[in-house]
């Protein structure tokens, strides 16, 4: 039945090849779609459990969330299934999933304490999620990349901060008073993460091709994965608390690691303006 509406097309239009149309879609392209999706989902469902008081399943689902999210491109990128429509669905998705789940998800269980100053406090992270997303979706896209930029991000990754802005929550699992001076050093907290998204601060990938490990440290390290993973079963807002700690401490390590590298921080800005498309600040 022909609709006024178009078929559904990955990669857009495109309207200088209109050869024959392929009815059908392989299902390689949208399995990374559904692994986005259900990404969402748990995102928004562990919105639903903060609300409902049931914290841990929440926090479950916002880290369950964080790990979908972060898994899909390179699910499609393995399966030669990306595209411009698998992009912005990302994108889409990383918001949801890494700016407000976890703003709401900590101030339901301990913000709301300070009143308003929790709520800005959560809006703060929230947003500055939001332009951390954008400026890397728009340094992506840059034809001519510094050679930094395949191994540093520019200040923490939203994944990242997603783990650490939900710290007060672990401490709480573990027993810390939750009261109003928990509320309040908890939303400094928090602004104090949504800086280090938007920061110019060089923080270490690990995704270089030049990242390697010498062949008499394979085996160790498959072997700490493994107890870190044990450890994170049996005691896991303990391991929670450990990690989001040891990521804060190690981001001046390589901050001055990459100094040593490649000299004096110039870090170009994307515009943020309708004339500022094209050039930067």
């Amino acid at each position: 039945m022909e609709t006024p509406f178009p078929p559904f097309e990955p990669n857009g239009p495109d309207d200088s090849a209109r050869g024959p149309r392929l009815r059908e879609i392989p299902l390689r392209l949208i399995i990374p779609n559904l692994i986005t999706i259900l990404a969402i989902c748990a995102g928004l469902t562990g919105i639903r459990l903060a609300f409902e008081n049931r914290y841990e399943l929440a926090v479950g689902m916002v880290l369950l969330a964080a790990f979908l999210d972060g898994i899909d491109g390179r699910v499609a990128r393995l399966m030669k299934a990306t595209s411009k429509f698998g992009a912005q669905m990302d994108s889409l998705a990383d918001i949801v999933n890494f700016g407000v789940a976890p703003a709401l998800v900590v101030y339901v269980f301990a913000l709301d304490q300070a009143r308003s100053i929790g709520w800005i406090a959560a809006l703060i992270y929230a947003i500055a999620a939001g332009l951390r997303l954008a400026r890397f979706n728009v340094m992506a896209e840059r034809e001519n990349k510094a050679s930094w930029q395949s191994e540093y991000f520019v200040g923490v990754p939203a994944p990242a901060g997603a783990m650490l802005v939900l710290l007060p929550v672990y401490l709480g699992f573990l027993g810390l008073t939750t009261d109003r001076t928990f509320a309040y050093i908890s939303a400094a907290y928090t602004v104090l993460i949504a800086f280090l998204l938007i920061s110019r601060l060089p923080v270490w990938s690990g995704k270089s091709e030049g990242s390697k490990l010498r062949r008499d440290l394979v085996l160790p390290m498959m072997l700490g994965v493994v107890v870190y993973v044990a450890l994170l079963s049996s005691f896991t807002w303990e391991v929670m608390v450990v990690t989001a700690a040891f990521y804060l401490l190690t981001l001046p390590f390589g901050a001055r690691k990459w100094k040593r590298k490649y000299g004096t921080l110039t870090i170009e800005e994307p515009g943020v303006g309708e004339d500022d498309i094209g050039r930067h600040i």
